[in-house]
């Protein structure tokens, strides 16, 4: 009696936990498909806020790794499928990973801030992005466009930090 009332117990935790990262997974979604309605143009082509990026942030603070890993891929295979193509997923793919990889790095370090964080997330996205560029159009000279992207993933990536920051104190609190 005592082993079914475990196993049902660990069943509703799995179910839970499905639904809440099933949830995570939408809230990402919604996020990237409003920025891309957001007719933001800084005149430079493939920037973007990075909205999705704050479940991210908050996953790495909140949850497992592995399910933060998780929501980040589902969600760029979903996105990729639904508005993208083949090319656009191996280039979220590329910047999603390397980006996650080095968020969950420096929360393990506990050196650095959300905004710091979030910071490096941005750039080592867009870093993720233009190395598989190049390694796929056999074109260094696309790193000449590397400064801009630093310049603007520091922006956006800070941005998000500060918005991300405030959102994990909330939460914090509620929990």
């Amino acid at each position: 009696m005592m082993i079914r009332s475990e196993k049902k117990k660990g069943n509703i935790r799995m179910a839970k936990k499905a639904a809440y990262c099933g949830m995570l997974i939408a809230l990402a979604m919604i996020f990237s498909y409003v920025e891309a309605l957001i007719p933001i143009n800084f005149g430079v082509p493939g920037i973007k806020l990075g909205l999705a990026n704050l479940v991210v942030l908050y996953g790495l603070y909140m949850m497992n790794p592995a399910e933060v890993l998780m929501v980040s891929v589902s969600r760029i295979l979903l996105m990729g499928f639904m508005f993208g193509n083949g090319m656009s997923i191996i280039y979220s793919l590329a910047g999603g990973l390397l980006s996650f990889a080095v968020m969950l790095l420096l929360i393990r370090t506990k050196a650095f801030s959300e905004i710091g964080i979030s910071i490096a997330g941005g750039v080592s996205h867009n870093i993720g992005q233009i190395l598989t560029a190049a390694v796929v159009l056999r074109s260094p000279q696309l790193f000449y466009y590397l400064p801009v992207l630093i310049v603007s993933g520091t922006i956006t990536g800070a941005l998000m930090g500060i918005i991300s920051q405030r959102i994990l104190i909330i939460l914090k609190k509620a929990k």
